[in-house]
């Protein structure tokens, strides 16, 4: 495509494939850029209503990973013939009322037969031109927040398998159905190098697209990693989907592990859905982001930081 499309041809995609980030940018005029993204898949959870919430959610935050805020989105849809209509309703209910929290509004979709229910949005934002957050960016120095706990991947693989602590994965369902709306306004709010969201390609695979891109070695202290209750506990019964392996195989490379025992090794390789959001900032910035999300109510764990060199440590 990039073969077709040169980035010289189209100085208004700020965004695009010359520079693979979570959204493409397009700069409209001095005061608007459009956010594009999309993003859907086949069920996590059982429940129709909460499975079409949390696909919403989940398409909704590469908005928020470039830093804007969403405007509208168009539903994409794969449903058996077979499947009763009481079920695609609430799949839909679901969306649109996370859409509908997020201020956006659904104009619209898309669907087609499939053996297999797949749901999801296409979304537009908006954000500032001078505003767009992307992965690269980072600096020696810089401080690493993330805005959610990790550990859904994981837990929703146990539940599957009728393993999961029925408290362990309402935590995890609740995670996943929180929009980074707040993080991503609060955030607007200071200095930020750089910023992504973590989701199926895990914290490693993500973190290290931020490092590579920004030249820089980003260094993760796991104590520091918040996990939703049962993480740890599901990975050390080796309930790990079959993603975790795939992401390790991919980015293990990259990485280097201070001690650390091979299951929580692959724990932090474990595919996110609708995951918080990465930060790298100033040390002084991280700091008044802290106040911010403790005054606003929001989450946030100092994580680490960049440093020079290139790749991922975890300590």
């Amino acid at each position: 495509m990039q073969a077709i499309f040169q980035p010289g041809d189209f100085p208004a995609l700020l965004v695009g494939l010359s520079s693979p980030d979570d959204a493409a940018v397009y700069r409209i005029n001095d005061e608007t850029a459009l956010i594009f993204t999309t993003d859907f898949f086949t069920p996590v959870v059982d429940d129709p209503y909460t499975y079409g919430a949390i696909a919403a959610a989940n398409a909704m935050s590469d908005v928020y990973a470039m830093g804007g805020q969403v405007l509208m989105a168009l539903s994409i849809a794969a449903f058996p013939p077979k499947l009763p209509g009481r079920v695609i309703g609430e799949i839909l209910r679901g969306a649109g009322e996370k859409v509908a929290e997020a201020g956006g509004v659904i104009a619209g979709g898309h669907t087609i037969d499939d053996n297999e229910p797949k749901f999801g949005l296409a979304v537009v934002g908006v954000v500032h031109p001078d505003r767009v957050a992307t992965k690269g960016g980072a600096r020696p120095g810089d401080q690493l927040l993330v805005t959610k706990p990790l550990g859904v991947g994981i837990i929703t693989t146990a539940a599957k398998g009728d393993a999961a602590d029925p408290a362990h994965l309402e935590a995890a369902i609740q995670s996943m159905m929180q929009l980074s709306r707040q993080a991503a306004q609060l955030a607007a709010q200071v200095t930020v190098h750089a910023m992504t969201d973590i989701t199926g390609y895990a914290l490693l695979g993500h973190g290290y697209e931020m490092a590579s891109l920004s030249g820089v070695r980003l260094r993760f202290y796991f104590d520091r990693l918040p996990f939703l209750p049962g993480a740890k506990e599901y990975a050390e019964l080796s309930l790990f989907p079959g993603g975790s392996c795939r992401n390790q195989e991919t980015y293990a490379r990259y990485v280097s592990f201070g001690g650390l025992e091979e299951e929580m090794r692959l724990l932090l390789f474990t595919p996110e859905t609708s995951g918080g959001l990465l930060i790298a900032l100033p040390p002084g910035e991280a700091d008044r982001l802290e106040t911010l999300c403790r005054e606003a109510g929001q989450a946030v764990w100092r994580v680490g930081e960049a440093v020079e060199g290139e790749g991922i440590e975890v300590l």
